[in-house]
């Protein structure tokens, strides 16, 4: 072993403290004493040579040092948990690990997923969510099956099936619709827009639909510009302004009437969601299932 290697409950027992910054509930967390905590930081301490946690009677704060090293920590403790994770599932073929986009997940794959447990009881379920600008940060060895956003060439290597068509077309409140300023296309000039982009990940698809209405060019009221797609759809639900809607997943909350579409004009885009496998894991039983299952349930998600 290193000579510079800290012992697992000795990092486990700082990234508890750490996050509650109290000795006790760290202690609790871990089922674990008071003192035992104290005792496996101490030793961590000793060993990078320095004080990681500022000690004022009762209470306990973060050092620089300390706040350096718990990032690393955290990854160390994340990618051990998860590899972990990896080695066990691969031993067993009733658990399957989903990595999904977080408003997919949310807004579609969550609302039908309890159809497939029931037609399949004996598979669990391992949901990690993917994070559009952190695409890079999960790898093909991490899950089963992916539902990620893009073209099929995005994912030369691996087998991806594409779900559903995907139509965009501008969402509002039903109350914003309401209000009888919304007519025509042309009308958008009146109102804030909710605009969903990152630099290199999410294409801000409203200049595309307004060149489909016929509108291009045209200049807003007012914008409010956001990174994710939820918090975009969240806004527009709120009143705040008008979002580009992907047919995939906004469906829901257009049946529920959290949001209605104001225009008829629909945007075919050349962009969706597909599910993406290795091609070693395609053949397992439980990948077969759900990847057939997506196909068939959750396609229905686009058509509205």
């Amino acid at each position: 072993m290193p000579r510079h290697m800290p012992s697992m409950r000795s990092l486990r027992a700082f990234e508890a403290t750490a996050r509650h910054l109290s000795f006790t509930r760290a202690a609790t967390e871990l089922n674990l004493t008071q003192s035992a905590i104290s005792h496996q930081i101490k030793k961590l301490e000793e060993l990078v040579g320095t004080p990681l946690f500022a000690r004022d009677h009762n209470e306990i704060t973060l050092t620089e040092a300390g706040t350096d090293y718990l990032a690393s920590a955290r990854a160390a403790l994340t990618e051990i948990q998860i590899a972990t994770d990896r080695a066990i599932d691969r031993q067993r073929g009733d658990i399957l690990t989903i990595a999904c986009l977080g408003t997919f997940a949310l807004k579609a794959l969550f609302p039908n997923l309890s159809d497939f447990m029931k037609k399949h009881p004996d598979i669990g379920l391992r949901i990690r969510t993917i994070v559009p600008y952190a695409l890079d940060a999960i790898s093909v060895q991490d899950y089963d099956v992916a539902i990620q956003y893009g073209v099929k060439n995005d994912w030369p290597d691996l087998e991806a099936d594409k779900i559903a068509e995907e139509e965009l077309f501008p969402v509002c409140s039903p109350a914003l619709l309401a209000g009888g300023a919304l007519q025509n296309p042309a009308d958008l000039r009146n109102h804030t827009v909710i605009r969903t982009a990152s630099p290199l990940i999410l294409r801000d698809d409203w200049p595309l639909w307004l060149e489909r209405a016929g509108i291009a060019g045209t200049t807003f009221a007012g914008e409010i510009n956001c990174d994710l797609l939820y918090p975009s759809y969240q806004a527009a639900i709120e009143g705040l302004g008008i979002a580009m809607g992907r047919s995939a997943v906004v469906k829901s909350d257009l049946i529920a009437g959290r949001l209605v579409e104001p225009f008829s004009i629909r945007l075919q885009s050349s962009l969706g969601y597909h599910i993406v496998m290795a091609p070693q894991r395609v053949k397992l039983r439980k990948v077969r299932l759900f990847r057939r299952w997506a196909l068939s349930k959750l396609s229905q998600m686009s058509i509205l």
